[in-house]
């Protein structure tokens, strides 16, 4: 793979899946992946799971969306107190093998990669047109961010919780990464999305990102609000592309975000050798890549 190129970064966030991982499911649905060693663990919690050879599933017993949260959320209790995994944020994600509002039950934000559920986010591309071209917003990750610290990032990104509806959610963290009014947040244009397969530090990540583009005027100023971002900058779209096509500067899932606006507004076109592999390459199914072997 060229160390140059949009392309790698589809295949970066997309690699080929050489570890094992073991299917969990819920009524019969597939709605997460975990490593061996997260099974075994939870071999020691009979009444929350039935660990078979070759999948997990939660108890019949757990019945209901209350039931199934509230017995996650002391097991991921339980596995932090043993810092087997990271402690709980207060934040809960769906757990589900379809779309958000089809979710089974939740989970707080620090489980998902272990138990391999699919996440959600936002990401929003701010850009201004001049003059002499259009150019893009990027922030600075701050250096003590936990994830790519002092990477370059989308102008607003966050993961997006159950309880917040999308434009609730896009609104709120338009306001505390970059200090953009709510009537202004308003004006953001839905996209799209973006979705990758790939294996972090803590597990499977079958992630989703909704895309937003927003035109700003030429005299407004990022502020962000919320510590995560430690600098803004405005470069000319020519220069944002380089950075993606040339560096390895962003946030491993925000190339993506950028690459579907370069395709989008026409700045990588049919020409490109990479062009046919990028647009089908920046939404494969989720799940892509883990073969289902179930009992």
């Amino acid at each position: 793979m060229s160390e140059r190129g949009y392309l790698r970064h589809i295949y970066r966030c997309n690699p080929p899946i050489t570890e094992r991982f073991i299917p969990w499911l819920i009524d019969n649905q597939v709605v997460g992946w975990l490593r061996p060693w997260l099974v075994e663990k939870l071999n020691e919690c009979p009444n929350v799971f039935k660990v078979g050879k070759k999948q997990v599933a939660l108890v019949a017993q757990l019945d209901d969306f209350h039931r199934r949260s509230a017995a996650l959320a002391d097991v991921i209790q339980w596995l932090a107190q043993q810092k087997l995994i990271a402690s709980p944020m207060g934040e809960p994600y769906p757990v589900t093998s379809e779309g958000r509002e089809a979710a089974l039950c939740i989970m707080d934000r620090s489980a998902a990669a272990y138990f391999g559920v699919r996440a959600f986010g936002q990401h929003l591309n701010g850009y201004v047109q001049k003059k002499d071209g259009l150019y893009m917003w990027l922030g600075r990750r701050a250096s003590d961010r936990l994830i790519f610290p002092g990477a370059l990032d989308n102008m607003v990104a966050g993961g997006l919780p159950w309880n917040v509806g999308l434009e609730e959610n896009l609104r709120k963290e338009c306001m505390e990464e970059a200090g953009l009014p709510e009537n202004v947040a308003r004006q953001a244009v839905p996209v799209g999305l973006v979705s990758y397969n790939r294996v972090a530090e803590r597990g499977y990540r079958p992630d989703i990102l909704y895309c937003y583009d927003l035109e700003l005027s030429p005299g407004f100023q990022p502020q962000n609000t919320d510590g995560e971002v430690e600098s803004f900058m405005l470069l000319p779209i020519e220069e944002v592309a380089r950075l993606v096509r040339e560096t390895d500067e962003f946030k491993l899932n925000c190339n993506l975000v950028v690459i579907d606006f370069l395709l989008r507004h026409g700045y990588i076109g049919p020409q490109n050798d990479e062009y046919l592999e990028l647009a089908i390459g920046l939404r494969p199914p989720l799940g892509a890549g883990l073969a289902v072997h179930l009992q």
